[in-house]
């Protein structure tokens, strides 16, 4: 499993591994690879997610950087903007304050809601509180059910004409490292080496 902190990214030139680390350094090896010889298929992987990453690598290496910059502003802006719809400039009136919450339509049986109504705080309080236990519970099924998927997404768009692959993909979502890092040993070496990082850690 690789650290979720920061994106970080991995370029295949084919079956072989040419990059790893920022968007930029990724994106000028692809630019490069491209320029210098004849390629085999270029991808570049999210390490946090398994999944391609589409670049312009149009203009100067200056320009595709400048432009890549401008796309990760614009993206980090969109996702720490509020969700609530207020104006920032309304003045906070008495009361509790703003918690960030978001309100989502939850369907439940009439028995559920009943139950939650008989809770100290009410029915938001409650379910608050139950999905911050489950999330404490199942902290590292969470992060392995996500690796697995993670390794999954990269195995379909690089292994899936590889031998094994089938039983390598049972034996991940199975949990079953022993099994799955005998059907992926025959695999190219650094296809082999990452999905096994992705899935089990470097």
């Amino acid at each position: 499993m690789i650290d979720t902190a920061s994106p970080s990214y991995t370029t295949f030139d084919g079956h072989k591994r040419i990059a790893s680390g920022s968007l930029q350094t990724n994106a000028l090896a692809v630019k490069h690879a491209m320029a210098s010889f004849e390629p085999g298929p270029l991808l570049i992987f999210c390490d946090q997610t398994g999944r391609v990453v589409d670049i312009d690598t149009r203009g100067s290496d200056a320009e595709m950087l400048a432009r890549l910059h401008s796309e990760e502003g614009s993206s980090q802006e969109n996702s720490s903007a509020p969700t609530n719809s207020s104006e920032p400039d309304e003045p906070r009136g008495r009361g509790r304050p703003k918690l960030g919450v978001v309100a989502r339509e939850v369907t439940l049986l009439p028995r559920h809601w009943d139950w939650l109504a008989s809770q100290p705080g009410g029915a938001s309080v409650t379910l608050r509180k139950l999905v911050e236990e489950a999330r404490r519970v199942n902290v590292d099924q969470d992060r392995q059910r996500q690796a697995s998927e993670c390794a999954y997404h990269f195995m379909a768009a690089m292994a899936g004409d590889l031998a094994g692959f089938e039983e390598a993909s049972r034996a991940l979502f199975a949990n079953d490292a022993a099994k799955f890092r005998q059907q992926i040993e025959g695999w190219p070496v650094d296809i082999r080496d990452y999905v096994w990082c992705l899935a089990y850690g470097c």
